[in-house]
């Protein structure tokens, strides 16, 4: 493995650093300041389509999508967008600002991969110009979602119409002013083979029957403006057309899904980490207790180096995956995807309420970035799967694989 950024990747880099440092830090607060508004929840920040212009116009925009997606992608690899994804992780709505946002990501690139050139015109061009938003539709409150084939939403054919009947909640982005889309997992036959029961289709969010029922909220934050939902599908009725890939292909185009999802999360979270990391050491290299600096303590110097060991550790994981993605494709690379899954989200909770620790009571406060960074990184413990679902799946791959060389 040669982790080496290529000259793109170093060029994207500086470029992205260059403009976050002029535009996105400067106005970190204020955005996060206006979406503490309850009346601003729903809203976004003003200036926010100018910021996105300017990413665009600047070449950094869509960077997500590797070259596999021909015609769509700006022709970063996985291993490229990683150090890119990390710097947008830095601040919390900074992936918005450049078109690398999720669920749209993965919205974006089951269209890519798995839609049929009406739908790529109807939805597919207009996230990829960030003219609209989307949402994903999968989990439910009823089941346990962790396992997809649980999902007990209805998707009936009716003639040239299919009619959709369910509950879904943690509908990330449905809260979305500009949310007009949402791809739903359901059941299309409730009698086929288990992993062949499920079907993906596309609403557009104003179909009479979908029916926000209420936000939900992460740790007491709303996650403005993207937020999660708690939707009814009411006898919702779309044309057979909106079908994705063809009946019972859900579970598989899940599983395509949710593989990139999943490891940029996991680079975000590095960057969350290690901005975390940096405040921490800016601030015990001010602040003061006892008549002694909270640097020169062997407690705190212990914190900051355990965090820097776990964060690098974390960081040569997440390469690793998106190198294994990038040379021998997503399946390939499942056990080190839900490996780095694992170890992300727990390592960045840890560094993360160290930092609040440090911090004392502004740490839990609004005044710096660190307990959003911790609500976020919490919740991702759960998102695209729980640990422990991960944990069973790489016990269970790693005792066959590593029994087989014993024989």
């Amino acid at each position: 493995m040669n982790f080496d950024y290529s000259e793109a990747s170093i060029e994207k880099q500086k470029q992205l650093s260059d403009f976050m440092a002029e535009y996105i830090y400067p106005i970190e607060q204020e955005v996060l300041s206006f979406s503490y508004e309850a009346q601003n929840r729903w809203q976004y920040w003003p200036g926010m389509e100018e910021l996105k212009a300017k990413a665009k116009a600047a070449g950094l925009w869509n960077l997500f999508l590797p070259p596999a997606y021909e015609g769509y992608s700006p022709g970063l690899t996985n291993l490229e967008y990683a150090p890119l994804a990390e710097q947008m992780g830095r601040v919390l709505f900074a992936s918005e600002v450049f078109n690398c946002n999720p669920p749209d990501t993965g919205n974006m690139e089951v269209l890519a991969k798995y839609s049929s050139p009406v739908q790529k015109e109807q939805w597919l061009k207009p996230l990829l110009e960030g003219t609209i938003r989307s949402c994903f539709l999968m989990t439910e409150p009823d089941v346990a979602s962790s396992d997809a084939t649980n999902v007990q939403t209805s998707i009936q054919k009716e003639g040239d119409e299919y009619v959709i009947n369910g509950k879904k909640w943690w509908s990330s982005g449905a809260m979305n002013p500009h949310c007009k889309v949402a791809i739903v997992m359901g059941k299309t036959d409730f009698q086929a083979e288990r992993h062949l029961q499920q079907s993906m289709i596309l609403v557009p969010m104003d179909t009479p029957g979908l029916k926000i029922v209420r936000p939900l909220s992460v740790l007491g934050y709303y996650d403005s403006p993207e937020g999660h939902a708690e939707i009814i599908l009411d006898n919702v009725r779309v044309p057979k057309e909106n079908l994705l890939l063809g009946e019972g292909r859900g579970f598989e185009i899940a599983q395509g899904r949710l593989g990139p999802g999943r490891i940029h999360h996991c680079m975000r979270l590095i960057g969350m980490a290690q901005r975390s990391l940096e405040l921490m050491c800016q601030r015990v290299s001010t602040r003061s207790t006892f008549g002694r600096k909270l640097q020169d303590y062997s407690s705190i110097r212990q914190e900051i180096a355990y965090s820097r060991c776990e964060i690098e550790q974390a960081r040569l994981l997440t390469l690793a995956a998106a190198d294994k993605m990038d040379k021998e494709g997503n399946k390939a690379a499942k056990d080190l995807i839900a490996m780095i899954k694992i170890v992300a989200p727990q390592m960045a909770c840890k560094v993360i309420d160290r930092a609040m620790q440090i911090y004392g009571g502004m740490g839990v406060g609004a005044d710096v970035p660190l307990a959003r960074f911790y609500s976020a990184a919490r919740a991702l413990r759960l998102a695209d799967g729980p640990d422990e679902v991960h944990l069973y799946q790489l016990g269970r791959n790693t005792i066959k694989q590593l029994s087989k060389q014993q024989s």
